[in-house]
Parts: structure tokens; C-alpha cells; sequence
């Protein structure tokens, strides 16, 4: 065998080599962005899921201040240790925000809106009924409006 042939062979080997490491690579990476994927849609349906949770607990606060009439400090006295008056009035304007964009109480799937809700909230939103109602507890009409 010659030089050049040996050469030649030892060239062949090592691109076989690399050509070898570039597909484990290439497997690897293939198979972290199928993992980040499974990360970021398992989170984004916790998300959606605690967003639906916060939706009900706010729906069942509303019917407690506009249906029963109760204040929303007296709702929180109403449910115990678990919620503060803030956390109330936070999952109160949760309901409002999602009634004023058409959700359906029954659209349970909808990663979308979850996360529209949570951009909502984030940047802010009205208050609860008792807090812009008169002494009364109704609601003013006009002091409610956006």
C-alpha cells in the first residue's frame, strides 16, 4: 500500500468520523427542540388551566356581590383563609375582562384566550363592581363604563 492510499484512507476515516459526530449532533439537537416544545406546550396548558380556574372562582365571586349583594370583603370573609380582598378583586376583573371580549365559560381549549387573559391581566383592569358602586352597592353606570 502507498503513501497517497494511506493517505487517502486516513482522510476517509476521518471525514467518516465527522460526518458521524454531525448526525449525533443533528439527532440531538433534533430531539431538544421536540423537548423544548413538550416544555413550552405543557406550560402554556398549566397556564390556560390556572387561568380557567382563576375564571371560575371570579365568576363564582361576581354572583356573590351582584346576585347576593354581598360586598366583595364580605364574599372574602365568605371563603376564609384562602383569598385576600385583593386576590378577590383581582379574579372579579378576570370575568369582566373576558365578558367584554365574548369568552365562553365552555371554550376550555382555547390556549389563545388563556393567554390573551393573561396579558389583560397583566396590563391592568377595572375593578370589581363594589368598588365603583355607590353606597348603595349598585353599580353606576357611568362610573363603570372603560
Amino acid at each position: 500500500m502507498g503513501q497517497q492510499s494511506i493517505r487517502q484512507a486516513a482522510r476517509r476515516a476521518a471525514l467518516d468520523a465527522q460526518s458521524k459526530r454531525r448526525r449525533g449532533r443533528a439527532a440531538r439537537e433534533k430531539r431538544l427542540e421536540d423537548l423544548a416544545v413538550r416544555v413550552l406546550v405543557a406550560i402554556r396548558e398549566r397556564d390556560a388551566a390556572v387561568v380557567e380556574a382563576d375564571r371560575r372562582a371570579g365568576k363564582a365571586l361576581r354572583e356573590m356581590t351582584e346576585d347576593e349583594g354581598l360586598s366583595v370583603r364580605e364574599a372574602v370573609e365568605w371563603c376564609g383563609d384562602e383569598i385576600t380582598t385583593r386576590e378577590a378583586t383581582r379574579l372579579c376583573r378576570l370575568v369582566e375582562d373576558y365578558g367584554a371580549v365574548g369568552f365562553e365559560a365552555d371554550d376550555k381549549n382555547s390556549t389563545a384566550d388563556a393567554a390573551e387573559g393573561l396579558a389583560r391581566e397583566a396590563s391592568g383592569a377595572r375593578p370589581c363592581n363594589d368598588q365603583v358602586a355607590g353606597v348603595s352597592g349598585k353599580l353606576d353606570p357611568v362610573s363603570s363604563n372603560p
